[in-house]
């Protein structure tokens, strides 16, 4: 049974991503803060039948994830599959962001994937598979106002997989994103309902996306059937970007 480490795992789009590939993989469900969080989704995992832990992960740490990684591999052995997942937002108008809320922010979202990734790698290589998969954002492809940070660091984050795919395809590890667009999670909630009405009305489906949603597309691109697809972006957004 393939390993998967899901970092940002304790709620959201990344609890949803933990426990869907919970039915076929083990499971670590990476957190920062959540501690509580994250143990409620591995009871959720056991519950249904899977295997799983909870493990701390600040992915703006080198030795965090050294740490981390070296956890999963001493339980599981491996990591065969890694979901960046772990985000933030900082949201300003560009002539009044900060650069501190620029820094964290491309820290946490670009350059954490970045050392996840790196040290993922060492264990694909090794063992001649692997999936590596970025939750990216619409916005990181087509902007978004307030969110020149947010928006830069999920772009970058598409240049990173495309780049891993073309290394280490021959190694049979690929690389590929998800771009979801409005979805029902804590980073959605403050828009209320008028906001929400407009969203809507600009997609082809007519309702927010659930977290499901992207964890039904990170599954399939986690299975054997997927394994001629690497270096592509695959936006999950109800026709917004179309």
């Amino acid at each position: 049974m393939k390993t998967v480490l899901v970092t940002g795992g304790s709620r959201g789009i990344g609890k949803a991503i933990a426990k869907n590939l919970g039915l076929t993989c083990n499971v670590a469900v990476g957190y920062s803060h959540s501690k509580e969080q994250a143990d409620e989704v591995v009871d959720e995992i056991k519950t249904a039948g899977g295997n799983a832990i909870a493990v701390s992960i600040d992915v703006t740490d080198q030795n965090s994830v050294d740490e981390c990684f070296e956890t999963v591999e001493d339980v599981y052995s491996s990591v065969d599959i890694l979901i960046n997942n772990a985000g933030i937002t900082k949201d300003n108008i560009f002539p009044r962001l900060k650069q501190e809320d620029w820094d964290s922010v491309i820290d946490t979202n670009l350059t954490g994937s970045f050392r996840a990734s790196q040290r993922a790698i060492k264990g694909m290589m090794k063992n001649k598979w692997g999936r590596i998969i970025f939750i990216s954002s619409v916005a990181g492809i087509s902007g978004n106002t307030g969110q020149s940070n947010y928006a830069a660091s999920k772009a970058g984050l598409i240049g990173l997989a495309k780049t891993i795919s073309k290394e280490l395809g021959s190694r049979n590890i690929t690389s590929n994103v998800i771009a979801p667009g409005y979805i029902e999670t804590d980073m959605t909630s403050f828009l209320n309902d008028e906001q929400k009405e407009d969203i809507i009305e600009q997609l082809s489906i007519k309702r927010v996306g659930k977290p499901e949603d992207i964890a039904n597309m990170v599954s399939f691109l986690c299975s054997d059937e997927s394994e001629y697809i690497t270096g592509q972006v695959f936006p999950v957004d109800g026709g917004l970007t179309t």
